[in-house]
């Protein structure tokens, strides 16, 4: 029997770690003991394991994955190793390798032998194992839902996407009802279903995708322990990709939210056809990813939460935008900024969506507050001391933000332009860093 220690770093994450939860179904099924570690546990690293495990997401948690690995480096056993995997590693495995000589297994685990020589389990078609929660405080989300996958892949070769690069063969469908039936099995019924799919659209089996969906328990309406259920397809849904017989079909089952991505201004007209054609079927619920940051400037991305705002107001729907920062698929941190962008902006961005727990809302009068009336007044707000944007109220009754306005509306083009760059090389966090730096770039420029 060996001992195997599986670990995800320490980074804020709403999902479980589902690659390791089927490592873990893995090792159980060959009678090994498994521990599961959320960050560096002192207990655990104190110990000797014949394997750790190591997971990992985004190429930004560079700096904690590589603590994390040097943390556990000591705690293995005679003829022992450390393998890692997951996003990152797959992203940057000579990097990986190079910084710390752990071995890395890129990619899926979907063929056999991957784990241990001339074994022919696939671990990626294994029923993940959820009791792994229960050996760790920290709380996922999820917990009451089966989470699966009816396809693996995207045909779709985006650039600021990494699935081509993790999942790079598109697969029409795996056995879903194999899958749910199997953790029902061994963990008891679940309340929703979480699909984790890349491009489910783009499937030539989708229809029989959604008569699995609904022979499952989760057709539209359907209610479980005297509650409504509900079916998530994670990762979005591929808008140019959905047709009028899509939607029929996706109206079929509990689908909340309906998740579009709103990449580029250049879909606008195509976005608005889908969430009409929503409507129609009956699908009110949506969420809306909203990448900037890219190749997007701030103007067009104010403008795509706008629609959404008024598509809220015009058709009744209840859409929520999540905008996500474009951050290189190669980047060890959070730093890049785009061509249209400006750290500043950037960090604008940032407060606003503090102030808003990160969402934007589905009322007119909660966007304007929060984002502005027009792109010009959301760059204004954007380009305000963090404590103005976080604290917005109290800084309009003291005065503090209009006085702001003023000193701001009075630049032209070409000083306003001349202004964001200054700024952003300033911290601006506080009044006496406004005072400081704004006015005095003011006074300089003739403006004050």
């Amino acid at each position: 029997m060996r001992s195997i220690l599986l670990v995800e770093p320490g980074y804020k994450n709403k999902y479980p770690p589902l690659g390791l939860m089927k490592i873990s179904t893995y090792h159980k099924l060959k009678g090994d003991f498994v521990q599961f570690a959320k960050g560096c546990i002192k207990e655990f690293q104190e110990e000797k394991w014949d394997r750790i495990y190591i997971s990992t997401l985004f190429t930004f948690h560079w700096d904690i994955t590589i603590k994390t690995i040097d943390f556990f480096s000591n705690s293995i056993a005679p003829n022992g190793k450390i393998i890692v995997g997951g996003v990152m590693a797959t992203l940057l495995r000579k990097d990986l390798e190079k910084a710390t000589g752990v071995t890395v297994i890129p990619g899926l685990i979907d063929q056999p032998g991957i784990l241990d020589a001339g074994d022919r389990m696939i671990v990626d078609s294994l029923t993940p194992d959820y009791n792994l929660l229960e050996m760790t405080d920290y709380k996922y989300g999820l917990n009451d839902s089966y989470i699966g996958y009816a396809t693996r892949g995207c045909p779709n070769k985006c650039d600021f996407c990494a699935v081509r690069k993790i999942e790079p063969l598109f697969k029409n469908y795996l056995p879903l009802k194999k899958q749910i039936q199997s953790i029902e099995m061994v963990y008891g019924p679940k309340q929703h279903l979480v699909l984790m799919d890349n491009n489910v659209l783009a499937s030539n089996c989708f229809e029989r995708i959604i008569e699995d969906i609904c022979d499952l328990g989760f057709s539209k309406g359907a209610r479980f322990r005297n509650k409504n259920r509900f079916v998530d397809f994670n990762q979005g849904i591929d808008l140019r990709l959905l047709n009028g017989d899509k939607m029929r079909l996706l109206s079929r089952i509990a689908i909340k939210p309906l998740r579009l991505a709103f990449d580029h201004i250049e879909l606008k007209d195509e976005y608005i056809d889908r969430v009409n054609m929503a409507v129609r079927h009956g699908v009110r619920n949506l969420s809306n990813y909203v990448l900037y940051n890219y190749k997007d400037t701030p103007e067009d991305f104010y403008e795509r939460l706008r629609i959404n705002v008024e598509l809220n107001e015009k058709l009744g729907t209840q859409i929520y935008s999540f905008p996500m920062k474009y951050i290189p698929l190669d980047a060890k941190d959070r730093t890049y900024i785009g061509n249209n962008w400006s750290k500043r902006l950037i960090r604008g961005v940032q407060c606003i969506l503090l102030a808003t727990k990160g969402s934007v809302g589905t009322h007119k009068d909660f966007f304007e507050a929060a984002f502005g009336r027009t792109p010009e007044e959301f760059i204004e707000i954007a380009m305000m001391p963090e404590e103005y944007i976080i604290f917005r109220n109290s800084h309009i009754e003291n005065g503090d933000a209009d006085k702001w306005k003023r000193k701001f509306r009075s630049m032209n083009a070409q000083q306003r332009r001349e202004f964001i760059r200054h700024a952003s090389k300033c911290s601006f966090k506080n009044r006496e860093s406004i005072d400081h730096e704004l006015l005095e770039y003011l006074r300089v420029s003739n403006l004050s």
